[in-house]
């Protein structure tokens, strides 16, 4: 009986609009209430498990640089950058926003800030261009994603912590699959500027601007190659790089560029850490429910289910795909990571997938969630920038969608796209 109105509590405080970290930590509270069967210090004790994990110290360091990046106007010259590179194809604009956000997604690590730096700056140039604004905001959405794929990512920080799996490796894995996601939404923007029209960078490419923007932006392009670099190659670990990363940020924007000012500075720490507190809210929650999931069996159950379609691998792969996409849509993605992302993993591993592939496809399939509504951040955060209807960018979404959801049966049917730089690097798949 407990279950039931566990059950019921969980599902009104969702349609109330309630906050996922609030829903995460009430929910068990409820059920130790009535149950009576442990203290209620288990709530506590379960937050502080839940972000007990030493990599989880380098995801502030991530969001302050993307934040000094973005104050600092480096990411203007990024911009500049993909322009020279990519944006004389059809569709240009749409195709220096997949560049810049596979670019930016090295230096960052983080979905939402993705969509949010990202969208202010190029869904206002792609709207005065000519492009229709409920596809600028579904590209926007979509391609930040690449955020969570591309390494650094806080999701693979998350789940490795969660699994105890090398960060490194998750790194290595995770380039190849970005490279694929944005390859795959260029060719989805091609078709669309093709068939609809769209413009084309019309100034006549030259070296020298091509060098130009190099040199403005070469200094910002060191932070991957320091960052990932250093924690795939051994260097130093997680923490270490991200605290690198942010004070090389500041250097360059405060004393090279000289583009960061000291409010600037105050402005993107504060930031910083809202979105750190906000991320560090749904860890902890997320350690309590994923506790009472577990006691009354329904981690377990949902194992077992998936489990149940193994002797198919095309079924299997269907569900479990499916399974991730729904629970995104429901669910934030960090509290999935948290909750639901050891047992896919789990049940990966046991369907013979290796663990490093088992744990990227389980980061790229419930990243879907952040573009997914109802409760997509990213998909309201571009919706608010273009100052379009949640409806019409929902429309635009689909097949960027269905493009991503194709790369991730790539993933799970050719193991080495996921596993050929972990493999490069010395890492024991």
């Amino acid at each position: 009986m407990s279950e039931l109105y566990l059950l019921v509590f969980l599902v009104l405080f969702i349609l109330l609009g309630a906050p996922i970290g609030f829903v995460m930590v009430i929910t068990p509270t409820i059920y130790i209430i009535f149950t009576g069967e442990l203290p209620l210090i288990t709530i506590p004790y379960q937050m502080y498990e839940a972000i007990a994990h030493a990599p989880l110290v380098a995801i502030p360091f991530f969001l302050l640089t993307g934040e000094l990046m973005n104050n600092g106007n480096i990411t203007d010259r990024l911009v500049e950058l993909a322009r020279e590179l990519v944006g004389r194809a059809r569709g240009g604009l749409a195709q220096v926003n997949v560049l810049v956000s596979m670019i930016f997604a090295g230096m960052n690590g983080s979905a939402v800030a993705d969509s949010a730096v990202v969208g202010s700056l190029i869904i206002p140039a792609m709207t005065k261009a000519g492009y229709e604004a409920p596809f600028a905001a579904a590209l926007t959405a979509v391609t930040s994603t690449i955020g969570g794929i591309i390494p650094p990512s806080i999701i693979m920080i998350l789940i490795a912590s969660s699994l105890s799996l090398s960060v490194g490796a998750l790194f290595a894995a995770g380039f190849v699959p970005g490279v694929m996601v944005g390859i795959a939404f260029m060719v989805v923007c091609y078709i669309y500027a093709v068939v609809r029209g769209y413009e084309r960078y019309e100034v006549p490419f030259t070296w020298r601007a091509l060098m130009c923007a190099f040199s403005r932006s070469g200094l910002a392009l060191l932070i991957p190659f320091i960052l990932v670099g250093g924690i795939v190659s051994g260097i130093w670990g997680t923490v270490e790089s991200g605290a690198i990363t942010a004070c090389y940020s500041f250097i360059i924007g405060k004393f090279i560029y000289k583009s960061l000012s000291w409010q600037d500075f105050f402005e993107a720490v504060q930031r910083a850490v809202v979105t750190t507190s906000t991320v560090f809210i749904i860890i902890a929650a997320a350690g309590p429910f994923g506790w009472m999931l577990t006691r009354l069996g329904a981690l377990n159950f949902v194992q077992d289910w998936l489990l149940s379609f193994i002797d198919s691998p095309i079924v299997f792969a269907l569900v479990i795909v499916a399974f991730m996409i729904f629970v995104g849509m429901i669910m934030d993605v960090v509290a999935n990571i948290i909750v639901l992302g050891p047992s896919l993993v789990y049940v990966l591993v046991q369907a013979g997938y290796h663990e490093f592939q088992a744990a990227l496809v389980v980061c790229v399939g419930l990243l879907m969630g952040v573009v997914t509504p109802p409760v997509g951040i990213a998909f309201f955060t571009v919706a608010a920038i273009a100052r379009e209807k949640l409806e019409t960018v929902a429309y635009a979404l689909i097949p960027f969608i269905l493009v991503e959801i194709g790369v991730l049966f790539l993933l799970l049917m050719f193991p080495q796209t996921s596993l050929f730089m972990p493999e490069l690097f010395g890492f024991q798949p």
